[in-house]
């Protein structure tokens, strides 16, 4: 057997910023091809989905409760509501302690962690986890414009995996979408 088959991963998506990502290079993500494709480089211990929730509007509700059903852990909080200075609504919330934590905690016990998300603020966690042994992989794009990825959180990682390459692994098969409903169909 390979060393990569004894590796023990632990995988961290910040769901925002990886939705919005797949997004950007135009395609969804099929989690259950997610967990098979990390768990073909070695054994996952955990996989981390976190995401803010809008307790208003539960249209995320769906994909939380599959992911939970799984194999990932799905860490949520509630959204708080802003208003941006051309007076839009902006709803945020912040998982990146959360995130954060759960990593460092979880440092002793893997051997590679795998980042998805572009976001620079992650970069003091890489090295920090980095320093506890652990190689750090991140996910995301380069190929957009601007790129989403941090130039920090790229150096500052082991790994950089291009998410455009792995589109053919993970990407959702278009016949797997669900049909665009017309406004007769729609609940008021």
């Amino acid at each position: 057997m390979s060393r990569a088959s004894f590796s023990r991963i632990a995988l961290f998506i910040d769901g925002a910023n990886l939705h919005a990502t797949s997004r950007t290079l135009g395609f969804d993500i099929d989690y259950k091809r997610l967990l098979a494709e990390f768990g073909s480089r070695g054994v996952v211990l955990r996989a981390f989905y976190y995401s803010a929730m809008d307790p208003e509007l539960s249209s995320l509700r769906p994909l939380l409760d599959w992911l939970d059903y799984n194999g990932y852990t799905v860490v949520t909080r509630p959204s708080r509501e802003s208003v941006d200075a051309g007076g839009g609504r902006r709803f945020k919330g912040n998982l990146e302690v959360d995130l954060a934590v759960d990593a460092m905690e979880l440092a002793g016990h893997i051997d590679e962690m795998i980042l998805f998300s572009g976001d620079g603020d992650f970069r003091p966690l890489i090295e920090a986890v980095q320093r506890r042994g652990v190689r750090v992989t991140v996910v995301s794009t380069a190929s957009s414009k601007p790129p989403i990825v941090a130039d920090e959180l790229r150096r500052q990682a082991d790994n950089f995996i291009e998410l455009a390459k792995l589109r053919a692994r993970i990407g959702r098969d278009p016949v797997e979408r669900p049909a665009p409903r017309d406004a007769s169909e729609r609940s008021p």
